[in-house]
């Protein structure tokens, strides 16, 4: 297809590009349509302990299990911040982003909860999060 660009066209593109006026994101009407059908709840445990951190996911779990929830978003952050001086984590990982879900897999009081465990996508925290699937009762 090799159809010419015309004045019209290139006036158009013009005035679009250099408008200041936001796109209306249509994606966002589509995710809002979707978000009812599923439970979710967001669980942020910056600042916390690893203990403190794990002691929370377990009662939340257990919590949100009973109440139907169907994900958790938990944010961990990426631990670029951590003042951690153990000698057996990594400088170059974090604290909370990897003990949390090894702590999940070694209780199986809450594992047997829990259908998957995923990365985040970007939106809901990227490298600083990632998702916990339950099962349903």
């Amino acid at each position: 297809m090799n159809k010419k660009i015309t004045p019209g066209d290139l006036k158009i593109w013009r005035n679009f590009t250099s408008s200041k006026e936001t796109i209306e994101n249509k994606d966002y009407y589509l995710d809002q349509k979707r978000a009812p059908t599923q439970k979710i709840k967001k669980v942020d445990l910056h600042g916390l302990s690893l203990d403190g951190a794990n002691k929370k996911i377990e009662i939340l779990i257990d919590k949100y299990f009973m109440e139907g929830v169907e994900k958790i978003i938990i944010i961990t952050g990426k631990g670029l911040r951590s003042k951690t001086s153990n000698p057996y984590v990594s400088k170059d990982l974090s604290i909370l982003k990897n003990s949390v879900p090894n702590y999940i897999n070694a209780n199986l009081k809450i594992k047997n909860k829990i259908k998957s465990i995923s990365k985040a996508e970007i939106k809901d925290g990227g490298e600083g999060a990632f998702y916990i699937f339950l099962k349903k009762l």
